[in-house]
């Protein structure tokens, strides 16, 4: 299954400095993925990696799309100022690859 679009927390803009923050914005997410992959912690990012790819997505889009859950919810500790909630965060994991509403 290709998908056509990346899901990042950060929109990037026109200028430099935008730009900057929106790459080290999805590369810390996507270094969030692949940490949480390598150490099955949670396991339910295992688990979801796996049901993704057993459905068609390439590596790429199962990690982009995992990546939509750890962006959802560092969202919503940095701009709502939630507490991590595991069940949350578990709860979209297991609804990809529905992509999470906004919360804004």
């Amino acid at each position: 299954m290709q998908m056509h679009y990346p899901y990042t927390l950060f929109h990037g803009g026109k200028n430099g400095m935008e730009k900057s923050k929106f790459l080290r914005s999805s590369q810390a997410v996507m270094d969030s993925v692949d940490d949480q992959l390598r150490n099955s912690n949670p396991p339910e990012v295992t688990e979801t990696y796996r049901r993704l790819c057993a459905q068609g997505y390439s590596d790429q889009d199962a990690r982009q799309l995992i990546g939509a859950a750890v962006a959802n919810e560092s969202f919503m500790i940095l701009v709502h100022h939630d507490v991590f909630d595991r069940a949350r965060y578990v709860a979209t994991l297991h609804n990809l690859p529905r992509l999470p509403r906004s919360h804004a």
